[in-house]
């Protein structure tokens, strides 16, 4: 049965998340820097009352960051029991692909590592890298964004 995923941008590379696990875009908020925070942690936003971590998406899967300054957008996704806010640079789009379209990644793409990688599909000419976000943080990081709620 195929999927949906949102489409989004960081630098020139197209990634992808299983749509059920994006709670809402947003454009990008203001920020409160936490003390003692992970270093991949940018602060914590108010999101309608919630508090919500954001973390630097590019830092954590090991990319050039972005300049505070430049942050587009924030995709709030839904990590198991919280929420976290993942900066992006752009939303793209929404896509259906089929699983037997999602090819196993590769050992390393874009200097990412391949843990994080859920696998690759072709979308129209370019490649959209999946992600699984139930990698992209440890069981002790995850501890220390549900302490910033």
């Amino acid at each position: 049965m195929a999927n949906q995923y949102v489409v989004f941008q960081l630098d020139n590379e197209l990634y992808g998340v299983e749509i059920t696990q994006v709670r809402t875009i947003e454009k990008s908020l203001p920020l409160t820097r936490v003390p003692h925070a992970p270093n991949f942690v940018k602060g914590v936003c108010n999101l309608r009352g919630s508090v919500i971590p954001v973390m630097d998406l590019k830092k954590r899967l090991s990319l050039p960051e972005t300049p505070d300054e430049e942050i587009d957008r924030i995709m709030i996704v839904n990590l198991g029991r919280f929420s976290v806010g993942m900066t992006i640079d752009a939303a793209n789009d929404v896509v259906t692909i089929e699983p037997e379209d999602i090819e196993p990644s590769p050992s390393i793409i874009s200097g990412i590592n391949a843990e994080f990688i859920q696998g690759v599909a072709k979308v129209g000419n370019r490649l959209l890298i999946i992600l699984d976000l139930q990698k992209i943080l440890t069981l002790d990081q995850i501890d220390q964004l549900e302490k910033l709620n």
